[in-house]
């Protein structure tokens, strides 16, 4: 559904026949007739290219913020420590990740109660990533959105930007390996207004060291309205954020330039249509989504499953086929935050119900006309929404003396049971049969 349209050079041509034609015998004194000036979208050669639109697909968001000690990335234990070190009862992380086929693993500060030693893994490591996208052809999930994290990618943070640079040079190795797609998604939350515009070197940048959009390259970087995707996340959410609605305007008008050379998905608040709750209340946010290609409302913490509504899914797909936007919507396992606040009654916050929840969303999406979906997260142990292979929680280490510990997989589940149940709801949406609201049983 492409907003821009593409005027023919022949429309030009035929009007400039059209004006040298009224005689043949031209007086110096008539003015000189010039063709109008047309803008053409840029045209990709897309011999090569696997996933050329992102609809049909199901895939989820990846982190890759992780560091471990000794992994060469120089970032210490990052993103698995809390405020302060790693340490039992210092942590940011609810989920343990099963690190049982990771060839490359790094000892932690935590143990069991048996005594032993609790192991980690650096998506720094090539080994890693690959292992992550080999589980996502395993259990049939059709890709990842690889997060960047603008304040974390400046040339002023030598080590952030190197970090992310080697993740994504991981992943984009392991996707092309395994036949999954693949694109970028910057996250602008901490930006200032200066930031948002240095996403656009960042992505320029990008698209030089990595070939991004070379076909032979980078078969499965993913394609939408046939350009190459880029998302953009964070803009409209009514919590103070130091840039603007019309920075990030000016932003999306720089990467899709004259010709619309990219395009671009937007994330927003969950109640973006109405501008209500989670919402600036600015009617700027509705004329920079009809901009885009596709708008993907935030839905983590916005309900559980007493409160899910499909209906708000069902009339935001109103509004983006009357608008002319595709619609992706997105789908959680759960949520938890103890260890980030030092909480304990902040576990589960968000139930997993064994999977009830996480197919609840998958099922309203599909049942009321939801063509893809964006899952998160692939691998977010932080706040448990990760449905990568996870310690069940009677397999996790200690975590000190204050009432804290790790939640996990439901202790009469696999780790991969969230994999699966992901690959489940995949195959409905590429149009298997057999599917229904009642969860699939394994």
């Amino acid at each position: 559904m492409k907003k821009f349209r593409i005027l023919f050079f022949s429309f030009t041509m035929m009007a400039c026949i059209a004006s040298c034609s009224k005689s043949d015998k031209v007086k110096d004194s008539d003015p000189e007739v010039k063709p109008p000036v047309t803008s053409q979208d840029k045209v990709y050669d897309m011999t090569g290219v696997v996933y050329k639109s992102y609809t049909g697909l199901v895939m989820a968001g990846y982190q890759g913020w992780f560091a471990a000690e000794g992994d060469g990335s120089q970032r210490g234990w990052y993103h698995y420590q809390g405020n302060g070190g790693f340490f039992p009862g210092n942590t940011n992380v609810d989920f343990w990740p099963d690190i049982t086929e990771y060839t490359k693993r790094y000892k932690s500060p935590f143990k069991f109660a048996n005594g032993s030693d609790a192991y980690l893994y650096s998506p720094y490591d090539e080994e890693s990533v690959d292992l992550h996208f080999k589980w996502m052809k395993d259990y049939g999930i059709d890709g990842v959105h690889m997060q960047r994290f603008v304040g974390e990618i400046k040339s002023s943070n030598a080590s952030g930007k190197r970090h992310f640079n080697k993740v994504l040079a991981n992943a984009l190795k392991a996707a092309k390996k395994y036949g999954r797609a693949i694109s970028v998604m910057y996250d602008l939350s901490g930006c200032s207004s200066a930031d948002v515009a240095y996403l656009e070197q960042d992505w320029n940048e990008l698209q030089s060291l990595f070939k991004l959009f070379d076909s032979k390259e980078n078969p499965t970087y993913l394609y939408h309205n046939g350009r190459p995707l880029v998302t953009i996340w964070g803009v409209g959410f009514n919590d103070n954020r130091k840039y603007t609605i019309s920075d990030v305007t000016t932003l999306v008008g720089k990467l899709k330039g004259p010709d619309n050379k990219v395009a671009v998905m937007l994330g927003v608040p969950f109640y973006w249509r109405t501008l209500g709750d989670d919402t600036e209340k600015s009617p700027l946010l509705h004329t920079l989504i009809k901009k885009v290609d596709i708008v993907m409302p935030w839905a983590v913490g916005r309900y559980g499953s007493g409160n899910y509504n499909e209906r708000i899914t069902y009339d935001d797909i109103q509004w983006c086929k009357a608008n002319k936007v595709d619609y992706v919507p997105l789908v959680f396992p759960g949520f938890t935050w103890g260890n980030m606040h030092k909480d304990a009654s902040l576990y589960y916050q968000i139930p997993r119900l064994k999977g009830d929840f996480l197919w609840q969303q998958i099922a309203g999406a599909k049942k009321v006309g939801a063509k893809s979906l964006y899952v998160a997260m692939f691998d977010e142990i932080d706040e448990g929404t990760a449905i990568f292979k996870a310690a069940r929680e009677a397999d996790t280490p200690l975590n000190g003396d204050e009432g804290l510990k790790f939640v996990g997989i439901e202790n009469d589940l696999p780790s991969d049971y969230y994999l699966w149940l992901t690959g489940k709801g995949a195959s409905w949406f590429h149009g298997d049969p057999g599917f229904t609201r009642v969860k699939p049983a394994r």
